[in-house]
């Protein structure tokens, strides 16, 4: 026990030098300054973003710097054979870092894509200070000349949509129970983000596709170029300019540009919503009335007796009737069109711990009081413990 102070002690140093660092990149760094590094030279370019993300993360980023030589002995060249997916950001190719035989997933941003170098810091500084079993881990960076590449840790089996939306007829549809396992994961990340970091972090991105899967379906939150510091000091939200996938933006923030951490919840809901029903939210295929999953859904979610007819066919009637029934109310909360309404992630971690199990979703509540512990291991459950104090002094240094 002796060990927790200590380990404490770091955990809150970590969050309080993010909190510091973002404050004073706020502060002090503009758009015209990221901008002006299209007119240094390679090395000086190189340099300054590197020294950058030394000061943003005042000595506690852990990422290693690649070459870009390294990353083509790491990608083979970036063989066209080792591409495992593509975007408006790039193109991801899977390799193996030689000395220690690490598989990794390289993304190599595209120059005239949506990240720019402000997004590229962000995603860096992000993901070298925050840590937890449901985010990607950054294995590294490059920065040389105009690359712009992030090397993470390789997911074996792709993206939840790869598995939910875009399902290849020779693989088996997801189960119930794993299908809970990856939302109730996936939330467990919004979660620390919202609940853990200092100050809290909008991930403004929640989609099937940032939805990374390991070999054992554990499910890991990616692409951090998009997220936003939380509103601080007393504001209600922030205003930003309105990004993210159509379908999945919260009313309000594609609206107004209000970003809220319920504005994530609303996004989550989303795409439970497509985990349950294995429909895209925005599908052309269909008919005019079912295009848009939300709102299909909304006169649904009023009778219960319809619920089965928004479960997956593809499930083919194999889950827990009460379990089903449970989701879709939990889905239909996180969707309400008023954010003041919809709960916060942390009570849908709570309502989802049962969901994928054989016990009766009524006694989640009773569970819940009993034990806040996860099914399975989680690796966080220390770091937990290490930052309870945490929102006590975020209160008391906000007032």
């Amino acid at each position: 026990m002796s060990c927790f102070p200590c380990c404490m002690s770091e955990a809150t140093h970590a969050k309080k030098s993010l909190k510091k660092s973002i404050k004073e990149f706020h502060e002090t760094k503009t758009l015209a300054s990221f901008s002006a590094i299209s007119f240094k030279s390679d090395a000086s370019r190189q340099r300054f973003i590197q020294e950058e993300i030394a000061k943003m993360g005042k000595g506690n980023i852990s990422a290693q710097i690649f070459k870009y030589s390294e990353l083509c002995t790491i990608t083979n060249n970036f063989d066209p054979a080792a591409l495992i997916g593509e975007g408006g950001f790039g193109r991801v190719y899977k390799g193996t870092i030689p000395s220690t035989n690490q598989v990794v997933a390289v993304k190599k941003l595209d120059r005239n894509g949506f990240q720019g170098n402000r997004e590229f810091l962000v995603e860096v500084l992000m993901l070298s200070l925050l840590h937890h079993t449901n985010l990607v881990n950054l294995v590294g960076y490059c920065a040389e000349g105009d690359q712009r590449i992030l090397i993470y840790e390789y997911m074996a089996n792709g993206s939840l949509e790869d598995h939910l939306l875009d399902l290849d007829p020779s693989k088996k549809p997801l189960d119930w129970s794993t299908r809970m396992k990856i939302a109730e994961g996936a939330a467990r990340g919004l979660e620390y983000l919202h609940d853990k970091a200092d100050p809290p972090v909008i991930y403004r991105d929640f989609k099937a596709s940032n939805i990374l899967l390991d070999e054992d379906f554990n499910p890991k939150l990616s692409d951090f170029g998009l997220a936003k510091v939380g509103p601080v000091g007393g504001k209600t939200h922030v205003s930003t300019r309105v990004m993210g996938t159509y379908g999945y933006c919260a009313p309000e923030y594609a609206l107004t540009g209000q970003l809220t951490t319920k504005s994530d919840v609303y996004s989550f809901g989303v795409v439970f919503l497509e985990i349950i029903t294995g429909r895209r939210v925005i599908d052309s295929s269909r008919p005019t009335e079912e295009q848009n999953l939300v709102t299909w859904a909304q006169p649904l979610f009023k009778d219960r007796r319809k619920f089965t007819l928004m479960a997956d066919p593809l499930l083919e009637d194999k889950y827990p009737i009460k379990g089903l029934y449970q989701a879709l109310a939990v889905a239909a909360m996180c969707l309400a069109e008023e954010d003041s309404t919809r709960p916060l992630i942390s009570d849908v971690v709570t309502a989802l711990q049962f969901l994928g199990t054989d016990k009766d979703p009524d006694d989640a509540k009773d569970a819940a009081s009993e034990s806040h512990s996860p099914r399975g291991e989680h690796s966080d459950r220390e770091e937990d413990v290490d930052l309870s104090h945490m929102p006590t002094e975020v209160e008391d240094e906000e007032k």
